[in-house]
């Protein structure tokens, strides 16, 4: 069993930043990530990091950059020249062996 702690969403101005963090309690978690759903469409891949694999969503890359602390199983998002379209509930996610665990999600909100 894997839980997931999310914290470091909230209000900002179009062209700023913030940075998202997950911790992750439990063992053998392969992949860590973020994923967001804005109003009335699906949940998204935004980055996910493996050991050997890094994706990115491709309107965030080279102003969303992921990075994991393994020693304390913690996952972070820098979001640099946000914009209203990276509004959304923010999901942290990891898997561990077959299964993809969840975080509660936090709120990232872009002002124009």
């Amino acid at each position: 069993q894997v839980q997931l702690v999310e914290s470091g969403g909230g209000l900002v101005q179009a062209g700023g930043s913030l940075r998202l963090s997950c911790a992750a309690s439990g063992s053998s978690i392969n992949v860590m990530g973020w994923y967001r759903q804005a109003p009335g469409k699906q949940r998204e891949l935004v980055a996910t990091s493996s050991r050997f694999v890094t994706r990115y969503k491709d309107s965030v890359k080279g102003r969303f950059t992921i990075s994991r602390d393994n020693a304390k199983n913690t996952v972070y998002l820098q979001m640099n020249s946000l914009n209203p379209n990276d509004t959304a509930v923010y999901y942290c996610m990891a898997t561990s062996s077959l299964y993809t665990y969840w975080g509660q999600g936090t709120q990232v909100t872009v002002s124009s």
